[in-house]
């Protein structure tokens, strides 16, 4: 555990790449091989599941720690950040250790089968022999909520340095549904010809966002462009006489979906497509319709007639079992449509279509109708590029529409979290209706560091009433508040909710007379909801 904090006190002091990556490596390379996987692991998302209620864990820190509970709820909030909390409340320890990270994760995820009691005194004594950094380190895997600033290339990257294996190989051998329960470090990264996985998806290729007009680009005739959809971006794979669905964050959610399951009958074994998948009924539903899907392991009747879905296909990664992500995105899309072409009409899949366009002004007024096509924009991708792995720049463009906008009224404030723990920064917004202000949503993010700072003394001299940490503030403050999409919601007093609210700028000339009306939010709704 004292080198995986002192891995951890490199990256978190640094905010260069190059020294994230140097101090990952050199971790990688010497580490034992149970420690270097639990590492991977961590550091792609598998976190151990947590084994005890952040309840008792206040409990139990504030009686090691002598403190009246009420201290310790006070200190909370100014951190930040519980692990945190915890780790620096604590007496020093009575003891040291030299057991590594494996040791440390084996030992609690044993709690899960303990009685309370047990557990209280197997957490005490593990606090009792780490350092500060240690508890912090242990704290966050005892409570599930690991995360760490490495992202998955970067992880990537450090471990082809320490291992000499390549990297976007071992990009590849990183997806899919293992766990180090399931596999080693040597069949993972070191092995010659690893089992392969049937389900394993290739790593998504992701496009940057294109900043003002695409003419930059070079000749349109170089590129293609589809509409961007508003949905998951997912991998469907048909490999061993089997389906397999996987989401761009590496979830398998092949149950959630199980009109997907048809694809077996139309489409021949050895087949991965990228797309996205949308709820669909004569065209694409609003994304909401698709949310009320993701987070069900199972999905009842109901929502499968309320809200069924497809595969929006756009990219071929695999055919009859061979890679094609060197190939040419145009030969890509032409086998895709090819293998498309003849589906019947029962089959879950669409192709997304290639958009006609003869220059950047065309394309530009296409893009001016994405909200009636019930799309987000534009993607426009350089017809010769190859399928890569992760976010590279040159290639793959994401053009979206401007979002939404309206101006609102600030009429709560809440403090924020981690480095903005001693600020207000998660604000509630209300437009106006008559004489009174309606709440519809809610956005933490869209101003400067000076601005929440700014915000902050203020909320402290205009406080009304306190609910718990959520503070009603004086009407006062105009907000511009910019979304991508808006939809009927019944669990809101306004009757509408955003998607991706958060503040455009400080309307510091606006009173607040001049903020939008629910009627105003309404005929939004009618116009551009669905």
């Amino acid at each position: 555990m004292k080198d995986f904090a002192r891995l951890f006190t490199a990256i978190d002091q640094s905010t260069r790449t190059s020294v994230k990556t140097a101090a990952l490596a050199d971790y990688l390379a010497r580490a034992d091989d149970s420690d270097r996987l639990w590492t991977i692991a961590l550091f792609s998302g598998r976190r151990p599941k947590r084994t005890v209620t952040t309840t008792r864990l206040r409990e139990w820190a504030a009686e090691r720690a002598g403190l009246p509970q009420w201290l310790f709820e006070e200190c909370y909030p100014v951190v930040g950040d519980l692990a945190e909390t915890i780790a620096l409340i604590l007496p020093p320890p009575a003891r040291d250790s030299d057991c590594g990270l494996t040791h440390w994760i084996t030992y609690l995820r044993a709690l899960s089968d303990q009685p309370e009691p047990a557990r209280k005194d197997a957490i005490l004594a593990a606090w009792d022999q780490l350092d500060t950094t240690q508890r912090f380190l242990f704290n966050k895997l005892l409570t599930g909520g690991f995360r760490i600033g490495v992202s998955q290339k970067l992880m990537t990257r450090a471990l082809a340095r320490a291992s000499g294996q390549d990297e976007a190989d071992l990009a590849h051998r990183l997806m899919g549904d293992w766990s180090p329960d399931t596999t080693s470090f040597h069949d993972l990264v070191e092995a010659e010809n690893p089992a392969a996985d049937a389900s394993r998806p290739y790593p998504f290729y992701l496009a940057h966002g294109l900043d003002g007009d695409p003419d930059t680009l070079g000749d349109p005739a170089d590129w293609i462009a589809e509409w961007k959809w508003d949905g998951i971006r997912g991998q469907l794979i048909l490999r061993d006489h089997q389906h397999f669905v996987w989401s761009r964050g590496e979830e398998l959610m092949t149950p959630r979906f199980p009109e997907l399951a048809r694809a077996c009958d139309v489409l021949p074994q050895g087949t991965v497509i990228d797309g996205e998948i949308l709820a669909w009924r004569d065209g694409p539903l609003p994304f909401g319709a698709l949310q009320k899907r993701i987070t069900r392991k199972t999905v009842p009747k109901s929502l499968l007639r309320d809200a069924p879905v497809i595969l929006q296909a756009y990219d071929l990664l695999e055919e009859g079992g061979e890679d094609l992500r060197t190939h040419p995105l145009h030969e890509r899309r032409a086998r895709l449509t090819a293998m498309l072409s003849a589906l019947p009409d029962f089959a879950p899949l669409r192709l997304s279509p290639a958009l006609r366009f003869d220059s950047w002004t065309d394309l530009a007024r296409l893009r001016d109708g994405a909200r009636d096509a019930r799309a987000e924009g534009l993607m426009i991708k350089r017809a010769a590029s190859p399928y890569l792995a992760g976010r590279k720049r040159g290639d793959w463009w994401k053009w979206k529409l401007d979002p939404l906008t309206i101006d609102a009224v600030m009429i709560y404030a809440q403090a924020g979290h981690g480095r903005r723990a001693t600020l207000f920064s998660d604000f509630t917004f209300a437009v106006r209706d008559g004489d009174d202000l309606v709440p519809f949503a809610k956005a933490y993010s869209g101003l400067t560091d000076a601005e929440f700072s700014e915000l902050t003394a203020w909320v402290r001299q205009n406080t009304q009433q306190r609910f718990g940490p959520v503070r009603q503030v004086t009407p006062h403050h105009v907000f511009e508040i910019a979304f991508e999409g808006i939809q009927p919601s019944p669990r809101h007093k306004s009757g509408v909710a955003l998607r991706f609210p958060r503040m455009r700028r400080w309307r510091r000339d606006k009173p607040v007379a001049e903020a939008n009306t629910l009627d105003d939010l309404r005929a939004m709704l009618a116009q551009y909801g669905v």
